[in-house]
């Protein structure tokens, strides 16, 4: 067994894992987490409140 034999199952290893993400991720039972994940840029984040603010030079104590 020479280099030119472990290139080559290293190779097919790697094309073997790319397919099996690739069939993990068009599965339609992902759909819904990558919709909702594709959406998280887009929703307002929540306010703290004020006890959590923290004191900035421009406010008066």
């Amino acid at each position: 067994m020479d280099i030119n034999d472990v290139r080559s199952l290293v190779l097919v290893a790697t094309f073997v894992g790319f397919i099996g993400v690739w069939i993990w991720a068009w599965r339609k039972e992902r759909k819904t987490d990558f919709d909702e994940s594709a959406n998280l840029p887009l929703e307002e984040d929540a306010r703290p409140d004020d006890e959590y603010r923290t004191n900035t030079s421009w406010e008066k104590p």
